[in-house]
C-alpha cells in the first residue's frame, strides 16, 4: 500500500525519490539522517483516499487527526 497522492508523479518526474511512511519520533530522525548524508528532503502529506483505493487496510487513517500525523518521505541529491 503506497497511500501516494496524485502528486506523486509530478515529484518522481522532478527527481524526487520515494522513501517510506512514518510518523513521530522516525520521522524527525530520518529528516535528520537524510540531510545528513547530504539529501534535499521532501514532505507530503498522506492521502488516506489514495490509502482505500490501494484495497489495503485503511484503520489507522480512519480518524483525520491520525492520518495528519503520518508523512511520506521523499529524497534527491542537490541539483
Amino acid at each position: 500500500m503506497t497511500c501516494a497522492s496524485q502528486r506523486e508523479a509530478q515529484l518522481l518526474a522532478e527527481g524526487w525519490v520515494k522513501q517510506f511512511m512514518t510518523n513521530e519520533p522516525r520521522l524527525s530522525e530520518a529528516v535528520v539522517e537524510y540531510s545528513a548524508l547530504g539529501f534535499q528532503v521532501h514532505l507530503e502529506p498522506v492521502d488516506p483516499a489514495a490509502c482505500a483505493a490501494q484495497g489495503g487496510c485503511t484503520a489507522c487513517f480512519a480518524a483525520p487527526e491520525a492520518a495528519a500525523q503520518f508523512k511520506i518521505i521523499y529524497t534527491r541529491r542537490p541539483k
